[in-house]
């Protein structure tokens, strides 16, 4: 239900943003509100407080943003205010953030290794996903994680490339008690 939801509403976000001619504007407006939702987690308690009447929570959204943020988007908050969706307006926002790097081309990447990659390797490691992703750009998000031992695991989307020592020898753990048996 709630991927129906971030869809749904996600997706009119980005026709308006379309329409208006406005993708970059919006997306680097949700980018700055996520930003300023994620560190102040108490305004979303307040915004999801049954106690609070809608209007209460328009006006305080209207006290917060107007004027900060374009009316495209202050509209897009009403209505979802006022649709009473507004405890999915994380996963609305990301899937606005997903759809537009999406249409511009740009991928996203998880590596995690188990040292500290220098940034020649990851320039390198960035090149080779633009080769073979067919994306024009990507974003790249490093993690270690020592447990892997060597090798690294990369993450685009729902396509998981595990290259690890952690996981060969798990494989191979598995294959034996198969044979065991």
């Amino acid at each position: 239900m709630a991927k129906l939801i971030s869809k749904t509403y996600g997706d009119a976000l980005l026709e308006i943003a379309v329409e208006e001619k406005k993708i970059d504007v919006l997306a680097q407006e949700v980018s700055a509100v996520v930003d300023i939702l994620h560190d102040n987690p108490d305004f979303g308690k307040l915004m999801n407080n049954p106690r609070v009447a809608v209007d209460g929570k328009l006006d305080v959204m209207n006290n917060v943003f107007k004027g900060r943020i374009s009316e495209e988007l202050m509209g897009f908050f009403s209505m979802v205010i006022g649709k009473g969706r507004y405890d999915h307006i994380d996963e609305i926002l990301t899937y606005f953030l997903d759809e537009v790097k999406k249409i511009k081309g740009i991928g996203v990447a998880y590596v995690t290794t188990p040292i500290e990659l220098t940034d020649i390797q990851k320039k390198n490691i960035e090149k080779r996903l633009l080769e073979t992703t067919g994306f024009k750009e990507m974003e790249m998000h490093y993690d270690l994680d020592g447990s892997l031992i060597g090798g690294m695991q990369i993450r685009i989307g729902d396509r998981v490339v595990d290259s690890s020592i952690h996981t060969k020898i798990t494989k191979m753990q598995q294959d034996m008690m198969k044979v065991m048996v």
